[in-house]
């Protein structure tokens, strides 16, 4: 994916697409044309802020990740690639999006200095239908808001709940698309990194060879969600969400009774934002559904990923080689990554420093050793 304008879905593994992501719904439009307020547009759903009222309401942003040795004068060099496998499921709910030129792509000109990126995991369930929504109109919501870059974590922020809004008003007119996913987002606007989650896929910083999560995974049982859970009305039974759902937080899902309705619900779409400024230290980003994070932990993945780019410095490869891995390891889901290194180099060698051993002899020693010189002399 290296040097490409952006992709969404999983067709092409590791390659390039020119120009925005096709649309999933295509064969849906004519059911969901009444949500469109261009009449002109091949477009199913506006993205006009007035379509969704909602805002993100008690935003959930993490305190920004600091660096050591600010570098004012560093902009990353973007470059990316991304693989994905249908593993040993029976069907392929996984999507992933890259845009290493993410506003230009969508006609926006004259942004300042520096990349400007988007990429994403969607990790369906029930279905794939969810997750090829939000792939497709995630980004639209985003870039088309009238804040956005100026407001960027509350514009992410809302376009994550926009986008669930208008999965609901899809899924009224054509149930057959019934589903869920979850979604992780990852946004480069010069240094700025940005990662809004709302599930269990998983952004993990490579900074000097350290893994920096960028993002916490959104389980039933964690104390935060399950205290957030039982005072929206639900209950967590044996790990699950109601009983039913594995997750604490994704699009979709409105289907499913007691989850989610326009006044809340136990299952929410609204994401949790990490923010870090990027420096000379930060390597690479790697994006995973939770499929990869069942048999990497996070430190686990940022080394097998450095050494794979120490060899070959393919950010294609190396999520190739990272899904490979998951494979091998018996992960028993579906498998998607993104990689999105910072460097047109690969990662240094890291060279520890050798500590300065301090020697002494202890007087007895001192006496061992002149007498093994004096029978030696004598």
């Amino acid at each position: 994916m290296e040097g490409s304008k952006g992709y969404c879905g999983i067709g092409e593994n590791g390659s390039s697409s020119e120009g925005r992501p096709p649309n999933p719904l295509s064969a849906s439009l004519a059911s969901l044309q009444f949500l469109n307020n261009d009449n002109h547009s091949n477009v199913p759903v506006s993205c006009n802020k007035t379509l969704v009222k909602t805002r993100a309401s008690g935003l959930s942003v993490e305190p920004e990740l600091g660096a050591e040795n600010q570098d004012n004068d560093f902009f990353p060099i973007v470059r990316s690639g991304a693989w994905a496998d249908i593993g040993f499921r029976p069907s392929m709910e996984d999507v992933y999006i890259c845009f290493d030129n993410f506003m230009s792509d969508y006609g926006i000109n004259n942004i300042g200095d520096g990349p400007n990126a988007f990429y994403g995991v969607f990790d369906g369930h029930g279905g794939k239908h969810a997750a090829d929504f939000a792939c497709y109109h995630l980004p639209k919501f985003i870039v088309e808001d009238e804040d956005f870059p100026r407001e960027i974590q509350r514009v992410v922020a809302s376009a994550f709940l926009q986008t669930d809004n208008a999965f609901a008003e899809a899924c009224s007119v054509n149930a057959a698309l019934s589903s869920g996913s979850t979604a992780l987002a990852a946004l480069i606007m010069g240094r700025l990194l940005v990662v809004a989650n709302a599930g269990d896929c998983r952004a993990v910083l490579c900074r000097r060879g350290k893994a920096i999560e960028m993002s916490r995974d959104h389980k039933p049982v964690c104390s935060k969600e399950k205290k957030r859970i039982e005072a929206s009305g639900g209950h967590v039974f044996d790990g699950y969400l109601n009983g039913l759902l594995n997750v604490a937080r994704a699009i979709g899902d409105w289907h499913m009774e007691g989850m989610k309705s326009k006044d809340g619900g136990p299952l929410s779409a609204e994401p949790e934002l990490m923010t870090t400024q990027l420096t000379e230290e930060d390597e690479f980003l790697i994006i995973g559904c939770d499929g990869i994070w069942d048999v990497f932990r996070s430190q686990n993945a940022v080394d097998f990923a450095r050494r794979r780019l120490q060899e070959h410095n393919d950010p294609a490869m190396c999520s190739k080689d990272v899904v490979d891995e998951a494979l091998k390891r018996k992960s028993g889901d579906n498998l998607s990554v993104v990689v999105v290194c910072f460097k047109s180099e690969p990662p240094p060698n890291l060279v520890a420093a050798r500590p300065r051993v301090h020697r002494s002899f202890s007087a007895e020693g001192l006496r061992e050793l002149q007498s093994f010189l004096d029978n030696l002399a004598n």
